[in-house]
Formats: C-alpha cells, structure tokens, sequence
C-alpha cells in the first residue's frame, strides 16, 4: 500500500545536505520512495498519511561489520590486533556451530534496526544463517562469506560454494532486495596471490562485490607490502580493483594508494571506534575524500568495537579527523552524515539506498524531539539541527524504522523478534564458548 509521511524535518542525505522544513516522502507499494519534497510541493495523494513529530532521515549504512561477534563481546577488549585474533577470536570462532551464528546474527541486527541501522555489509561465516537472521528481523544486509587460509580450511572449497550459491540464487534475493552476496577474501595476508586472483575473477564474472580488510595495522602485511610495494598495489596486481571492491579500514595507505583507489573505483569502509581501540590507526579521511574515493563508515564487530551504533561512528569519524589534521573543519557535522547514509552506499556500490530520492528503497528512521539535545527545538538555523543530531543526540531518541517500506522497529524495539528471548540465546551461547 503506498504511504506518505510527513515530518517537521526531513533529511534526504542529497550531496548538499539539505534540511527541508514540513515536508513529505512518499513510498510506492512496492517499498520505494516516489516522491520526497516541501509538503508545499507535493502531488495530490489520496492513501494513507502518517504524519511524525521531529526528524526524518535515511537509513544509516554500516559498510563493515561482523555482526555474529555479539557472542564475542567483551572477549580479549585489551589485546592488540594480531594478539586478539590468534590468541582469542579464532580459537572461540572455532567452537561455534552454524545456529550460533544465526543467533549472534539476530541480535546484532536487531542492535543495529535499534539504532537507525538499515544496512550492514557482513563478512562472516555461515552465510546462510546470517541471511536468515537478517530476513527475519527485516534488516538489509550485504553478505561476503570469507575466503581464508587457516588450517582445516581450503579457500578454494570456500569459494566454489560461495560460486554455487550466487548462481543458485543470484547476487540479490529477499523482499525489497534485502539480501545481496558477495566475497569476503579476508586480507592479503590471509589468502595468498592465487586465491586473491581467483576471487577477483569468479566476482567480476558475476557482477559481485569483493569485501577486504585492507593495511588495518602497521605490522599486519609486512612480507606483502616489503614484496609488491603496498597492499594495494598487490590487490590491483591479482585483479581485485577490476570490479565492486568495498576495502576496510585502509589505515596505513601511501598517496599513491590513496590515487590508485580512487583510479579504480575502490570504496573505504572507515571504522573509527574499532581503529582506535585496537591503536591501529587514523585513516587518511582528508586525503580519501580529496581523491574522490567514496568513503562509508563501519563499526567493525562488536567485539572490536564494542557496540554496533554507527551513530558513534559519525561522531567519532568527525573528531579523529579533526584530531589527525590539527583542522575543526575538515569534517562538518553534514559531512559525517553524509558519510553514514549516502556515503556508505556509494561506497558499496548501491545507489538504490541511503538516501531519500525518488526510485531508492524506502528505508526510512524516525528521530523524535524527547531528549535535552533537542530542548532549543527545530526552529533553529540548519546547521544548529545537524549538529544537534549528530553531535547531542546520536541514536538515543530513534523511534521507528522501516526497510523497503516496512515498519521494523516501533517505539525503539523491533517489530519482528523479541529482544529480550534472543539476548537469552546469546548468554547461553557465550556461556558454553566459555566452558
């Protein structure tokens, strides 16, 4: 059933940043946006109007996290990169079977619907039980099963059945395309040149998109980098830059890679929180932005992180970058929005969300004005109401949310899974992975 809402504000995430003031988005009865406008300028419309109080906005795109790690949480928060992966990550993922996955995959996806999060691009194991926790809570999500070298696990298996299933079910699949497949090779450390080489080619022969943890620590690729000059030399070398590449993190880039990523289209996946947590880095966000690569914002896991509120990441993408460039304007509070919203989807690949514009998913969070950040209220210069939302309010006051259309979360809780018996779940799992 087509719907129109109106709220007091809405931000449509469009390059400029706009504000617009008592205006309307229509939705299509098939999940997507017809029409978004001053209610002054509106068509005639004869369905159902839903008028809201406070803000309207795209839904946020986180473009990289581990979402299942919800049952990691807490596990090794003090170790270094490298220490917390071989000492902690790997050995408790090792003891997880594919329900606990689906378990994990609900309730980070319930956090993050929670929080204004419509899309996340997943990179973890079973891929199939994060898609059916992903299409239970109503979320949206990208999934790019990974492509490793660790003992008992031969890549090449991995990616025959990654092959299987793309071509079984297509790269895009579930109610208002909510599910599209991928590649996760994890890092040029983890899988060597010819398994890099093999994705590249499997993944641009289908049109896919290749996730990549790329230069996330100083000390990660060593060998790599001392053999090809950097990591992503050696990633455009084997193929990988040639079609959809989403790289994560890229903290430790030269100003060449920086103008070999925007040559090939790559897109950057910046997580903040998780970067600083684990002190690998600052990303050259200035320098990114400045070369035209697209760059999206990502919490990483929630083990690393250790939540899944990209609202902190805006926040927090904003405040290192002025930190790292001695500048408190290098990164405005429109520009770390727009990093969330249109940013990530640009970055993956998606111009049919992360904005409000005619044609795109009708993904859509509702923020209303309960909260001391908002106490000045709405009649306030534009860019006095951005920065109230993004540096004062963040996720605490998000209230409803829909993907393609559908209410998946009201009043702050979801619409489809009872919070409270999956964090059960969760504690029972984490519980044995402790035994």
């Amino acid at each position: 059933m087509s719907r129109r809402f109106h709220a007091p504000v809405v931000l449509p995430a469009d390059p400029a940043c706009s504000v617009l003031r008592s205006a309307v988005v229509d939705v299509t009865d098939d999940g997507r946006i017809g029409f978004v406008g001053p209610e002054a300028d509106a068509p005639e419309f004869a369905g159902e109007v839903t008028r809201l109080g406070g803000i309207l906005l795209p839904g946020l795109v986180n473009t990289h996290a581990h979402s299942p790690m919800t049952l990691l949480r807490g596990m090794g928060g003090d170790l270094p990169l490298l220490r917390w992966l071989h000492e902690i990550i790997w050995p408790a993922e090792a003891k997880l079977k594919p329900a606990d996955v689906r378990t994990g995959m609900l309730l980070g996806s319930v956090e993050m619907l929670r929080h204004g999060v419509t899309t996340s691009a997943e990179m973890y194991f079973e891929g199939e039980q994060l898609v059916d926790a992903v299409l239970t809570t109503g979320g949206r999500t990208l999934v790019a099963p990974p492509v490793m070298e660790l003992p008992g696990m031969d890549w090449r298996t991995t990616l025959q059945a990654i092959e299987r299933w793309i071509d079984a079910d297509g790269l895009r699949f579930g109610p208002a395309d909510r599910i599209e497949l991928g590649y996760g090779p994890h890092s040029a450390y983890m899988l060597n040149p010819d398994g890099l080489r093999a994705v590249a080619e499997s993944a641009a022969a289908r049109g896919a998109l290749v996730q990549i943890h790329v230069a996330e620590a100083a000390n990660e690729d060593l060998a790599q980098r001392e053999r090809h000059g950097s990591v992503p030399k050696l990633l455009d070398e084997v193929g990988i830059f040639a079609g959809r590449t989403l790289a994560a993190h890229s903290i430790h880039l030269s100003d060449e890679d920086i103008a070999l990523f925007a040559a090939r289209g790559v897109g950057m996946a910046h997580c903040p929180g998780s970067n600083a947590k684990l002190a690998s880095g600052i990303a050259r966000v200035k320098e990114l932005r400045a070369a035209g690569v697209a760059v999206g914002l990502g919490t990483d896991g929630p083990a690393s992180n250790d939540d899944l509120d990209l609202w902190e990441e805006v926040q927090l993408s904003a405040m290192l970058a002025r930190l790292a460039t001695n500048d408190s304007t290098v990164l405005t509070a429109a520009d770390a929005f727009l990093l969330a919203t249109r940013g990530g989807a640009e970055a993956l690949g998606r111009p049919d969300f992360g904005a409000l514009e005619p044609g795109r998913w009708a993904d859509l969070v509702h923020v209303d004005l309960d909260d001391p950040a908002f106490a000045a209220g709405l009649d306030v210069p534009d860019e006095q109401l951005l920065s109230n939302l993004v540096w004062a309010a963040g996720s605490r006051r998000v209230r409803d949310v829909w993907v393609g259309g559908e209410r998946v979360v009201a009043a702050g809780e979801s619409t489809r899974v009872d919070r409270a018996e999956v964090q059960a779940s969760v504690a029972d799992t984490a519980a044995r992975l402790r035994a």
